[in-house]
């Protein structure tokens, strides 16, 4: 094969500045009229001061649409956006190149592979490491395409994870907990009061669910193999469809001392173990009602 994944990579996405002069994002978002330089400038602070790339702030704060991020971005690089690919069929095999967690951290989705090409749709362009050394690893070149975190998630959710879409209307719970017995009764308590509930046997399972399902609210156990509570509470904070989501921690450590660690930590709420149906009912409902009162995010 002529040139590495990570040459033509280079190729498509980042040494095109040979070719000619790549605009800044926000250049492009002046240009069409949706920024002020002002604004542009106060964005660029911000990005900084929290560590997060310029475009995510943007869809983050909601300054921008996640499709007029994803067209921004496609200009920049000078490659296609991809639509609502969800919908399309997908190989298993197809699918075994990107393994679920790179796909879920990184935000990508293989879309197809033919004749040593790899066609792969990614919500950053820029983001090439993970992608390069899976191509490298299996002897594939690199077409990026630009997607929406939004369909990359909804992609994730139906070929990976096999879920539905959630219905529109019904409150989504994600419920993370290690104890069968447990989980199964607090499941069933969240069903019967109209919630949609998806469950997670431990951390790992959830971080992997989480920006698919797009919960309204997260429960999740404290004590857990693989990725604990605030383990798994410290990974999905970087997303940013999850900066503003209410996490509920259950522990069967009831002190006042827990209780205040969870808080600081950045959880909206703690319930102690045995849990109480109406106790864990009355702050899934506050957690929502919280939710309701926040801009949404995109």
């Amino acid at each position: 094969m002529e040139g590495s994944a990570g040459d033509r990579i280079s190729k498509e996405v980042g040494a095109q500045n040979a070719a000619f002069s790549r605009k800044k994002l926000g250049e492009i978002f002046v240009d069409k009229g949706i920024l002020t330089p002002t604004g542009v400038e106060r964005v660029v602070a911000l990005s900084r001061k929290v560590g997060k790339r310029f475009g995510a702030v943007l869809e983050d704060l909601g300054f921008v649409t996640g499709d007029e991020l994803a067209e921004a971005l496609a200009a920049q690089y000078r490659v296609k956006v991809i639509k609502e690919f969800h919908r399309f069929r997908f190989d298993q095999s197809l699918l075994e190149i990107v393994p679920v967690d790179a796909a879920v951290e990184h935000a990508l989705f293989p879309l197809k592979v033919e004749k040593g090409n790899f066609a792969v749709a990614m919500a950053d362009p820029s983001d090439t490491r993970i992608i390069t050394n899976i191509a490298r690893n299996n002897s594939l070149t690199v077409i990026p395409f630009v997607a929406t975190r939004a369909d990359i998630h909804k992609a994730i959710t139906v070929h990976y994870l096999k879920l539905e879409l959630g219905h529109a209307g019904k409150k989504r719970i994600l419920l993370v907990e290690d104890d069968q017995l447990i989980r199964k009764s607090l499941s069933a308590t969240l069903q019967r009061d109209g919630y949609e509930v998806t469950i997670a046997e431990d951390g790992m399972e959830a971080f992997k669910l989480v920006v698919a399902v797009k919960p309204d609210v997260v429960i999740t156990d404290k004590e857990m193999p693989r990725l604990n509570g605030y383990a798994f509470f410290d990974s999905v904070r970087k997303f940013p469809e999850m900066a503003r989501t209410p996490f509920i921690l259950i522990s069967s450590t009831a002190t006042a001392e827990e209780e205040e660690a969870a808080f600081l930590k950045g959880f909206f709420d703690f319930v102690p173990k045995p849990v109480k149906d109406a106790t864990l009912l009355v702050k899934v409902r506050r957690a929502i009602a919280s939710g309701s009162l926040l801009p949404p995010s995109h």
